[in-house]
């Protein structure tokens, strides 16, 4: 016969058991729950692929006396896009030393006292969330929020892109503006040479778009 003190810690030990029992199921499920909810984002997850050769990126640095106009180019772009929730993940990065406008002597001071290419030789946007029909089978104007990278910083960005469906591939027009002095660039501003500081951007692309 057990005597009280072994009757204690037979119950006691019993209770650890089936406690730990009860942990496991429940971490059990927890795992469960996670993998079948990660699967099922995976499941809708579109995917959106740029190439370098369907996608121009133009600039243009305005100014009261002279206006330059000039290229970047792509280096590689894919994004996935989640269409029930809008979230987003990928990257879409620019050649920085590709940036060029014609002119090889302004083209050589924009990248070593500007851009500083040389120390920074990817530009690059992330995407974030989508609001909008990336999918649609219409034309649709979508806002895309990310993370813009330059000259070795961050700074949020929002994009408004116009999407036309071409069959399995979309057209993508988008605009905006780098305030590229208030980041931290040098103003290329001298005398009565004078520029805006800040440099609009037009990005048109056709990508394949994914299922």
């Amino acid at each position: 016969m057990f005597t009280g003190e072994a009757r204690v810690n037979v119950r006691r030990a019993a209770f650890h058991h089936t406690a730990a029992r009860l942990l496991l199921n429940v971490v059990f499920s927890f795992l469960c729950l996670s993998i079948a909810s990660a699967t099922d984002k995976n499941s809708h997850t579109r995917t959106v692929v740029f190439q370098p050769e369907t996608t121009s990126i133009r600039w243009t640095l305005s100014g009261p006396i002279h206006t330059v106009h000039g290229t970047f180019k792509l280096k590689s772009g894919a994004i996935d896009v989640n269409p029930d929730d809008g979230s987003a993940d990928g990257l879409i990065e620019v050649d920085a030393i590709s940036g060029e406008s014609g002119n090889p002597a302004r083209d050589g001071r924009m990248h070593k006292s500007i851009l500083e290419s040389d120390r920074y030789p990817i530009i690059s946007f992330r995407p974030t969330h989508v609001i909008g029909k990336v999918m649609s089978s219409s034309d649709e104007v979508v806002t895309v929020e990310g993370v813009f990278r330059i000259h070795g910083a961050e700074h949020p960005l929002q994009l408004r892109i116009h999407i036309h469906p071409e069959g399995n591939a979309i057209t993508l027009k988008t605009h905006f503006t780098v305030p590229y002095v208030d980041w931290g660039m040098k103003d290329p501003s001298i005398f009565v040479l004078r520029v805006n500081k800040t440099v609009d951007i037009e990005i048109e692309a056709t990508a394949s778009a994914n299922e």
